[in-house]
């Protein structure tokens, strides 16, 4: 594959995000996200390899600062080495994620899971803990959804690619629009943003 061929490639990717069921999808997370703000709770974000690096990069985002000023948002990516080497040690790999839900979530708040395959089994047994502790879960799932489909509360499937890096740029895409409306639905007022 050549250099323009990839860069088509990506593009359809992120034109995927075009279709009426990942509009929707956007539109649903977002409302999600924002209202489990105003509901005084927090998210918390998983993901294996590169879809922790984009949980840790959503995190950062929600609670610094996005494109405008504004209050930091209550936003933990599930990636502390002390937790995830002490449990993967002790408890085996599949528990990093549980664990850490068990330990930090609480009624209300949101679990949101990166995963290309949907197979991940740390990130099957998450969204079990985070029913079993009163969270909804959102899954941000590709290739045919694996393991997770139907698993989650909401979820968005970006199907049709071999590799993992497409299915990732489209989702970093899809989470940068709902941080995006989620900074409107909490910030902005008549026009303008919020001030802090």
């Amino acid at each position: 594959m050549n250099i323009e061929e990839s860069v088509d490639e990506a593009i359809r990717a992120v034109a995927f995000l075009k279709q009426p069921a990942s509009l929707k999808f956007i539109e649903t997370a977002s409302d999600w996200v924002a209202h489990c703000f105003q509901s005084g709770n927090k998210i918390l974000i998983a993901g294996n390899g590169g879809s922790l690096c984009d949980a840790m990069h959503i995190a950062e985002e929600l609670t610094g600062q996005f494109r405008d000023r504004r209050k930091a948002l209550p936003a933990i990516a599930l990636s502390d080495p002390g937790h995830m080497t002490c449990t993967a040690n002790d408890m085996g790999f599949d528990k990093i994620f549980s664990r850490h839900v068990e330990a930090l979530g609480r009624p209300g708040d949101l679990l949101l899971v990166l995963t290309t395959s949907g197979n991940s089994q740390n990130l099957v047994d998450a969204v079990c803990a985070a029913k079993q502790n009163g969270l909804k879960t959102i899954g941000f799932l590709g290739k045919s959804g694996g393991k997770l489909l139907g698993q989650c509360d909401l979820e968005w499937v970006v199907p049709g690619f071999r590799y993992s890096d497409r299915i990732q740029e489209a989702h970093m895409a899809a989470a940068h629009i709902i941080i995006e409306n989620v900074e409107k639905i909490l910030f902005y007022a008549v026009g303008k943003f919020a001030s802090v």
